[in-house]
């Protein structure tokens, strides 16, 4: 049915889910604004983590299935897989979602097919097929045009976990959403090149609240445990253990505690749903509010081990201690710091004046986001001697293999459960 397809952002979402495309001989176009990432694919390389990535992508550039560009080109599917953050006051952001509309009007024909990827607020598909509509008024668009529309749109989010992207997309389930009946079979068609899940079809609102729905019930269990670490700390109960005993219930299944909730999906999209309906959301914000605070939590924790390694040896001022913060990325083994607690934790701890040595494994450079004078990344090898206070803020595996030697360590902070 599709021969060629465009996919819109080549990110952690985008460049996998073409990729795939292009393992089954389909021709991908993929477009992106960064020129490093599309001229590092074009070279048969990725610019992102992803184990079985980089062999598939190579293959596929090699093959001539994928190509990357910085602008737009005529396909018969385009898969928008674009950022959807938030802006003040938790307002969503469908700003990069316009612009993705906006570009490929242009090339758009009829009989074409586009589907929304991005996780989005509800309503958010119909948004685009009015964008794409104003922008190319010569065609028709649902929900004006109905099932004869020169252009079907869709809705389909993906649900995958960071590490496991290949595998998860191809194995998983897809939720399809069309804004008509003949959308949600050309989604369908589309997605079965080389989904082995089963493709459910929906309408747009429907699967649009789905992964809202899937998002914030991650983060209600999540902020349950997150409570229960703050409760456990003040009476002096190893959260940890209470956690593995509570568990032993046949019906009973708490998560584990953490710094905080990072990433694109789990730390943004309840807000999408609190700021539609913020009367009647009252759990799913209370858990963004739990989840939010808890790197706050963490860090009056480092500057007490801090206050405690000053007065070890007085005479020392705050720019003498050396604090090593334990990983940067949003979950263990990727290197995805998008919402990253242990970034904004890093962060805070650098502006209270001290020496910070940042252990990020999985990344080469860090961002500019973190880019101050005091901080440096740090092999773990090096930072852990050196700090004066060591905060454990990812369980990467390199931290667990050498879980001793941190352990050992006479002033750490563990938010992870690495020493449970």
């Amino acid at each position: 049915m599709f021969n060629t397809i465009s996919m819109i952002g080549l990110g952690y979402i985008g460049l996998p889910t073409a990729t795939l495309f292009a393992s089954r001989k389909k021709k991908v176009i993929g477009v992106d604004v960064s020129k490093h990432a599309v001229d590092t694919i074009n070279q048969g390389r990725i610019h992102i983590v992803e184990p079985e990535l980089d062999m598939l992508v190579h293959a596929a550039v090699s093959e001539g299935y994928l190509r990357a560009t910085l602008t737009p080109e005529p396909a018969e599917a385009f898969l928008i897989a674009v950022p959807t953050p938030f802006k003040d006051g938790h307002k969503p952001d469908l700003s990069y979602i316009e612009s993705a509309a906006k570009a490929i009007a242009p090339v758009l024909a009829k009989g074409n097919l586009v589907v929304l990827e991005s996780t989005s607020p509800v309503g958010a598909t119909e948004q685009m097929a009015a964008w794409l509509a104003e922008a190319r008024p010569d065609l028709s668009f649902p929900p004006q045009a109905g099932e004869d529309a020169d252009v079907q749109v869709a809705h389909c989010p993906e649900r995958v976990l960071p590490g496991h992207v290949v595998r998860e997309l191809v194995s998983n389930d897809r939720v399809i959403g069309g804004m008509t009946r003949k959308a949600s079979e050309m989604a369908v068609g589309l997605y079965k090149t080389f989904v082995e899940g089963e493709c459910i079809v929906t309408n747009a609102r429907t699967a649009e609240m789905c992964k809202l729905t899937e998002n914030s019930f991650r983060d209600v269990n999540i902020a349950f445990a997150n409570e229960l670490s703050m409760i456990c700390d003040k009476l002096d109960i190893n959260v940890w253990e209470l956690i593995a005993l509570a568990n032993r219930h046949p019906r009973v299944n708490i998560l584990q505690p953490g710094a905080g909730v990072g990433g694109h999906c789990i730390a943004v999209d309840p807000w999408f749903i609190v700021d539609t309906t913020p009367e009647e959301a009252r759990i799913v914000r209370m858990a963004r509010e739990v989840n939010d605070h808890k790197p706050e939590w963490v860090l009056d924790k480092v500057k007490a081990a801090i206050a405690d390694a000053l007065a070890i040896k007085p005479g020392r001022t705050m720019a003498d201690i050396k604090v090593a913060c334990l990983g940067l990325a949003f979950k263990p083994d990727i290197d995805d710091l998008r919402e990253s607690p242990a970034v904004e934790i890093t962060k805070q701890v650098t502006q209270l004046g001290c020496q910070v040595l940042a252990v990020e494994p999985n990344i080469e450079a860090l961002p500019p986001k973190l880019n101050q004078s005091n901080l440096s990344l740090t092999e773990l090898a090096v930072a852990i001697p050196a700090a004066d206070v060591v905060c454990v803020l990812v369980k990467h595996r390199p931290f667990v293999e050498a879980v001793e030697r941190i352990r050992a360590h006479c002033n750490a902070i563990d938010a992870v459960g690495l020493f449970a």
